[in-house]
């Protein structure tokens, strides 16, 4: 009987052993538990942003401190409710339906995963821009969501100031180029529009090219100075009815260098000073006032110079009238790839075989 009795002690004893490891198991994981949700809501509780969790079917099931200063909903107003319904702005609650849908089956949306912003509504009705970031978890089979919403109102109003000022410093860099334009023709009466309708077509060459709004931006306003070095010439060589001496083209040859020079200190977005350096350069090295080649030559610089051909031929000048778009388009044509940029060639001409632009023969 001892025996028999000693033989059942040992799995006794390994049962007892084994439930006594199961039960201090479950009470370390309840404590880690504890420990972890203690953690969770201490974060939740203390973050800047809104943080939101929902359910498979939408309703909010977790709704912290920020959320309910920036919404205006306590928790127990939110919490079983519909985010979608309760925050969204009518402009975004119309696609909401849908997303929550694609949610149910897939756990992916517009808005998972990615950090959108969005537009936000105030439990008084009014509306506000936010940044929101949801991702997903699959618990037991269904679908789970946490959102982090952060209310950027503060930094679109700096963005919309920053907007503004820009706004108004283009603004005062374009009246100011014009002034300096003016200020141009004025001493030259013969070429007055010559680099407004230089710009026009550069800008519409550029255009074709598929240059962005911002290049050709920067293109107009180098183009509308181009010439700026000619204030240095005396006016009686601008006018001069006859052909020009060697000395006075000479003259006439260096006002891209006395344009760049004058604006080569100010502080453009763009390369203006060197586009108007580089206006009178050719693809073959044969340009002024440095011989450049292709390569080395602007894109802008290289428009530039094809429109300002092909203004120059059309319209009137002291010493000839003027000679017309036909012939104007004959040469640039004929020194496509030698002087003038064959992509820069074959647009120019197009724009004028299409209707798409038009220059007044008279100059005006």
């Amino acid at each position: 009987m001892l025996k028999d009795r000693l033989a059942r002690l040992a799995p006794a004893v390994q049962r007892a052993l084994s439930v006594e490891q199961g039960v201090r198991a479950r009470k370390a994981a309840e404590i880690a538990l504890r420990e972890s949700l203690t953690r969770y809501t201490a974060v939740t509780e203390s973050a800047n942003d809104a943080i939101i969790s929902m359910r498979p079917d939408g309703t909010i099931d977790l709704w912290n401190k920020m959320a309910q200063q920036m919404f205006g909903y306590s928790a127990e107003e939110a919490i079983g409710k519909q985010l979608h319904q309760l925050i969204a702005s009518e402009s975004c609650r119309r696609n909401a339906d849908q997303g929550l849908r694609l949610f149910e089956q897939t756990g992916s949306g517009p808005v998972v995963g990615h950090t959108i912003e969005s537009t936000a509504l105030r439990r008084d009705g009014s509306e506000f821009p936010v940044e929101l970031s949801i991702s997903a978890m699959n618990l037991g089979g269904a679908w789970h969501a946490t959102g982090i919403i952060r209310d950027i109102t503060e930094r679109k109003q700096v963005e919309e100031e920053r907007r503004i000022n820009a706004e108004k410093q283009a603004q005062a860099l374009a009246q100011t180029i014009d002034a300096v334009a003016a200020m141009v023709e004025a001493r030259d009466p013969y070429t007055a529009g010559h680099q407004r309708r230089v710009a026009d077509l550069s800008c519409a060459i550029a255009g074709e090219m598929g240059f962005s709004a911002d290049q050709i931006h920067g293109l107009r306003l180098a183009a509308t100075i181009h010439d700026l070095g000619k204030i240095h010439i005396p006016a009686e060589i601008l006018s001069k009815p006859g052909r020009l001496s060697p000395i006075e083209f000479e003259l006439i040859k260096a006002h891209p260098q006395a344009g760049y020079d004058i604006i080569k200190d100010v502080q453009f977005p763009w390369p203006i000073a060197q586009m108007v350096l580089q206006h009178h350069e050719r693809l073959d090295g044969s340009g002024y006032p440095q011989g450049l080649k292709d390569e080395q030559i602007l894109p802008e610089a290289k428009i530039l110079a094809v429109a300002d051909v092909v203004e120059a031929m059309v319209s009137h000048r002291p010493y000839r009238p003027g000679l017309g778009v036909d012939a104007a388009l004959e040469e640039i044509t004929h020194k496509r790839g030698v002087l003038y940029d064959p992509a820069v060639v074959d647009c120019c001409v197009s724009l004028f075989e299409k209707n798409k632009f038009a220059l007044d023969p008279k100059g005006v």
